[in-house]
């Protein structure tokens, strides 16, 4: 059955990162820092990345949103939330209306995780889906 599963799942055109996720890689990440540190951060790894273009920015609602153009088409949704003064919440919603023969959804997975990779090393990572 999961690999029935896992062909289903390889076509969504859909992902969002949370802390009940089953893939602990698209678990919600928490970083010490606070709120206008890391969203500052996030919002500026967009600017950097020539693939994307910041459509909104909405600070008192800790959201970014994003177009993506390559290597497919999709819109993005970064959330940051401070959860204590120096431990800040960030998750990630990103959809495609592309389709692929080979599945839309590694290639959002993988776009995901190379944005958590990016605030890695850019802030101290405190843990992954602590609130499960």
């Amino acid at each position: 059955m999961a690999i029935f599963n896992d062909l289903f799942l390889r076509f969504n055109k859909q992902l969002e990162t949370k802390d009940g996720h089953s893939d602990d890689q698209l678990k919600t990440h928490y970083y010490k820092a606070n709120l206008n540190q890391l969203f500052q951060s996030v919002e500026k790894l967009f600017r950097e990345d020539a693939d994307c273009r910041i459509t909104t920015v909405s600070k008192e609602h800790g959201e970014i949103a994003v177009e993506v153009n390559k290597p497919i088409p999709c819109f993005l949704i970064a959330t940051v939330v401070s959860v204590k003064p120096l431990e800040t919440a960030v998750d990630f919603n990103i959809s495609s209306e592309q389709f692929s023969f080979t599945g839309t959804y590694p290639v959002l997975r993988k776009r995901v995780i190379s944005y958590y990779e990016k605030l890695n090393q850019l802030h101290t990572l405190l843990g992954i889906s602590k609130n499960v």
